[in-house]
């Protein structure tokens, strides 16, 4: 392994633990609940806190200002950086060059959603009332919703590729493994009324009902309520703090649009892969964990080639075999903590992949990686086979 830069690292983090609110509390304050959490986990005060990080998406247009006031903070740093479910990766990315440039030493990013309680039709609402839209001419006058925009691109892998349902289907079957396994998304799947909650097989899952084809219920993400926060230090920072840092190795970010002649089932992650493990100086081949951003079953398996685990086209075998469990070694663990499949999705996952990766390489996981150093977190933002931002961080400790 190259030598790596320590210029930040993970140090507090908090994942708030219903699913369903029922309107109890906000998404502020579930925001500012994690966010407390977090800094205790970090042996960290507000006090201690200089730079904000905030996707905006409980603060309207001037969220960062909004969340400053909220929280009782003087941040000398405000990035209110919203890029879909891979904001955070970007965040990330963002204060670990802040705090190398000296910027700010203690930044925070939360984020809170009421997206089931809301009864928010994530996937399959209409794009209307947006005014003028780049996707207007090419998709929106069709009906084209955002699980469709995922089938049409998992129909085209099928076609190019020959990747099959039961190839996607290991996808969902590895994240059920894992979740049964964490108490939290046990409790979330009841919460929003799963049927049969147990692990769930093959035949499961290409037998559940069809939702875009060839897409299925069980490879489709919940909609629940959540929310979390992480806290990054600076170097002279983390050593002092309450837990092990798990340094921020390296990053990249990367945009991609519907062009003519454009592959659908590519993602932006073949730009951003490639920047991130460049900047940690490491290898697909070295990484233990693998934190992809799951709003369905195709999401995962093109971004797990285009982030170099296998050629494109290969991921269909790849993934066969049940060699993305937590317990096979071989290949890195595929969303430990349950996903957005089995554990949570309130709208933007791209927080809990940091929450999991730095739970991996710090020995919490209900789903432990043996001897995990290496965790990558990949954050999708927009829609696959469209417009989307990735964001990729490498992660690692000691």
């Amino acid at each position: 392994m190259a030598a790596q830069s320590r210029d930040a690292a993970v140090v507090g983090i908090h994942e708030y633990p219903s699913r369903d609110v029922e309107g109890e509390v906000s998404a502020l304050q579930i925001k500012a609940d994690c966010a407390e959490k977090a800094l205790a986990d970090a042996g960290l005060t507000w006090q201690d806190v200089d730079g904000l990080y905030d996707a905006s998406e409980a603060g309207g247009m001037a969220g960062g200002l909004t969340m400053a006031e909220y929280f009782g903070l003087n941040p000398r740093v405000i990035d209110t950086t919203n890029v879909g479910g891979s904001s955070f990766q970007y965040h990330a990315a963002h204060a670990r060059r802040d705090i190398a440039a000296g910027r700010c030493r203690v930044a925070l990013m939360t984020y809170g959603s009421t997206a089931h309680s809301n009864a928010f039709a994530i996937g399959v609402g209409g794009r209307g009332g947006l005014g003028a839209h780049p996707a207007d001419n090419m998709e929106s006058h069709t009906g084209m919703t955002l699980v469709a925009n995922y089938a049409m691109a998992a129909r085209r892998h099928m076609h190019d590729y020959g990747t099959t349902s039961e190839q996607l289907a290991e996808i969902s079957v590895a994240t059920r493994y894992h979740a049964m396994r964490n108490p939290e998304a046990v409790k979330a799947m009841e919460d929003l009324e799963f049927l049969d909650i147990r692990e769930t097989t093959i035949d499961d899952v290409v037998n559940s009902r069809m939702i875009a084809d060839p897409l299925h219920l069980l490879e489709c993400c919940m909609i629940s309520d959540g929310g979390g926060a992480v806290v990054i230090a600076a170097p002279e920072v983390a050593r002092d703090c309450a837990k092990p840092p798990v340094w921020i190795l390296g990053t990249g970010e990367a945009t991609k649009y519907t062009e003519n002649g454009g592959d659908i089932t590519t993602s932006a992650a073949v730009q951003s892969a490639p920047e991130a493990y460049g900047d940690a100086g490491v290898t697909p081949e070295e990484i233990d964990i693998a934190m992809i951003y799951d709003s369905f079953s195709i999401t995962v398996l093109t971004i797990l080639e285009d982030l170099g685990f296998c050629a494109k086209g290969e991921g269909g075998a790849w993934v066969e075999g049940g060699g993305l469990r937590f317990d096979q070694p071989g290949r890195p663990a595929l969303n430990t903590d349950g996903g957005g499949l089995s554990s949570n999705h309130p709208g933007m996952r791209g927080i809990f992949l940091l929450l999991e990766a730095t739970r991996q390489l710090r020995g919490e996981s209900c789903s432990q990686v043996d001897g995990a150093s290496l965790a990558l977190a990949h954050g999708n933002g927009g829609m696959l086979g469209s417009r989307h931002c990735a964001g990729t961080v490498i992660l690692g400790r000691d």
